[in-house]
């Protein structure tokens, strides 16, 4: 079972919030801000945080700024997982994922399943990785971002959880890069 080994040291890290919605200015992202409130209450750092418009281009170009900053170690998606035509986040991501972490969206829909029910079905919450930063988009409301963080992210971005978390193969995400 998995469990926090004390005797280790914390490793914060520094995670941009991206909102992806057509209607919300930051005062009243919700959902962001849920994600944002947790992250710092982990002890890790909000590095950005932005709103963007649900168009694929725009998605797809603000995850690749990031990725290229070497400030930023995850971004985290909020908004347009969703079934509906304006919802573009999930293709997005995948136009910018070098490897994409299929059990991400395995796991938040039993997460889901145990609080919405058989509604978990119209979530695409996906993660994965690119240029050494992870990447994960969930879905726009304040429920669906505490239940990833909360049964998911919180544990796998402590260096601590054992038996294994993202924070400690983060020196490696890239190596595929840095090979001759």
């Amino acid at each position: 079972m998995s469990r926090i080994d004390e005797s280790m040291e914390f490793i914060p890290v520094r995670i941009a919030i991206l909102t992806v919605s057509d209607t919300r200015s930051l005062d009243e992202d919700r959902s962001g801000q849920t994600l944002a409130e947790r992250i710092k209450k982990a002890g890790h750092s909000v590095a950005d945080r932005k709103i963007i418009r649900d168009e694929r281009i725009q998605i797809s170009d603000q995850l690749r700024v990031w990725i290229a900053d070497p400030e930023i170690d995850v971004v985290i998606s909020t908004g347009g997982t969703g079934l509906t035509g304006r919802d573009v986040t999930v293709e997005a991501h995948r136009d910018v994922y070098e490897k994409e972490i299929e059990a991400f969206g395995t796991v938040f829909t039993i997460v889901s399943m145990e609080k919405i029910g058989t509604s978990a079905v119209q979530s695409r919450a996906t993660g994965g990785v690119a240029g050494g930063t992870y990447l994960f988009a969930l879905p726009g409301s304040p429920g669906a971002c505490k239940d990833a963080w909360d049964a998911i992210l919180e544990k796998q971005f402590d260096y601590r959880h054992r038996p294994c978390n993202f924070v400690e193969i983060m020196p490696r995400l890239d190596e595929h890069l840095r090979r001759k």
